[in-house]
């Protein structure tokens, strides 16, 4: 979110000097010529402007997919219980439900 507003901000600044710059380059060869500084304040407004909208136009859209879904294990003494703590500890005991941990003490497979 702040990357496309710095983005179009700076979209905005550099249409508003651009916008300002193009006048002042068009009459720099007359020797009189008027200021009309009202003209060049709704120029660089309106290049502000455009910068934004296209500043935000240019930018891609995210989406971001979903975390996925942990379930964790079945519940207990179920069959799919068996198959998912068997699967996963070499030393599960069907009869007991528990397993030998890599601390050498026993913990029930939940």
């Amino acid at each position: 979110m702040i990357r496309t507003w710095k983005r179009v901000v700076a979209a905005g600044l550099i249409a508003t000097v651009g916008a300002a710059a193009l006048p002042a380059a068009a009459d720099a060869g007359w020797e009189h010529r008027r200021h009309n500084n009202g003209a060049a304040a709704a120029a660089g407004i309106f290049g502000f402007a455009a910068g934004a909208i296209l500043g935000s136009a240019m930018t891609t859209p995210r989406y971001y997919a979903p975390p996925p879904v942990y379930y964790g294990p079945p519940a207990p003494w179920t069959p799919a219980w068996y198959s998912y703590c068997a699967s996963k500890y070499r030393s599960f005991n069907p009869n007991t439900g528990y397993f030998l941990g890599y601390d050498g003490r026993y913990h029930f497979c939940s």
